[in-house]
């Protein structure tokens, strides 16, 4: 490419990444806290395209006025086009570049969901302390919170109180439902599932990737991942309701 085409690339790929980081497109490919970052980073390639450009422009206007100064014709193919003897046109194929930018900026992917939980391992860890929990009252956690207090600590620290936890549905092959958080670490690429699994009074009916607010107790119940065989702890339900997916699809918790 010559550098009009690198400056325009370099624009594009700038004003894609203000254009994820501006609004809430962003969260669909990183975690939130990156926000500053990714903005950081498409003012720095509008900028470098800008100056890319202005660059070109001045050393063409300076090599004109030296022509003028001296008398001379302007030599053919000095502009980049191609005269048969001078310098070639970069191929045209080369601006194919521009497409995946052009569709970062259009489309706007889906979050990962069962299709991926259900092939990668649960990346529940055990934590390192678990916070202190409200006396009194129903307990809204994090599933990723949950699923620690559940696997790890036993549930002492729930005791038969009452939980409601928020994710998207999943079935596996023999139809057990799962509650699923996709966890991350940096980025999208990097995501992997929290598993909660369902028993109780589970409702009739699940679709895959149906997110649902779910009320229940600890059980004492668990399985085995079958893909890394980690532990999978369960929740008793006894009320389920359907919500909407959530701004940021990703839980972020699970590492920090």
């Amino acid at each position: 490419m010559n550098r009009q085409a690198q400056a325009a690339v370099l624009f594009l790929l700038g004003a894609a990444l203000l254009h994820a980081g501006f609004t809430d497109l962003y969260l669909r490919y990183v975690k939130a806290g990156l926000r500053p970052m990714l903005l950081a980073s498409g003012v720095v390639l509008v900028a470098a395209a800008v100056a890319t450009v202005w660059y070109e422009w001045r050393a063409k206007k300076e090599k004109e006025a030296k022509k003028d100064t001296r008398g001379e014709p302007a030599e053919p193919g000095e502009d980049g086009a191609h005269d048969g003897h001078g310098e070639h046109r970069e191929p045209r194929v080369s601006w194919l570049l521009v497409l995946p930018l052009l569709a970062l900026i259009l489309v706007a992917p889906p979050a990962l969901g069962s299709y991926s939980a259900l092939r990668t391992g649960t990346a529940l860890q055990q934590p390192l302390g678990y916070a202190a929990l409200p006396a009194d009252g129903p307990l809204r956690l994090n599933l990723v919170d949950y699923a620690g207090r559940a696997a790890y600590g036993h549930g002492r620290s729930l005791g038969d109180r009452q939980v409601k936890v928020t994710g998207f549905v999943a079935l596996d092959g023999t139809g057990t439902p799962y509650l699923v958080r996709m966890a991350l670490n940096c980025c999208a690429a990097d995501a992997q599932p929290v598993k909660v699994g369902l028993t109780g009074r589970i409702p009739p009916v699940l679709q895959p990737d149906t997110w649902l607010e779910v009320t229940g107790t600890y059980t004492a119940k668990r399985t085995r991942d079958p893909v890394n065989g980690r532990p999978i702890p369960f929740i008793e339900v006894s009320g389920a309701v359907p919500v909407k997916a959530p701004k940021d699809p990703y839980d972020e918790t699970w590492n920090n």
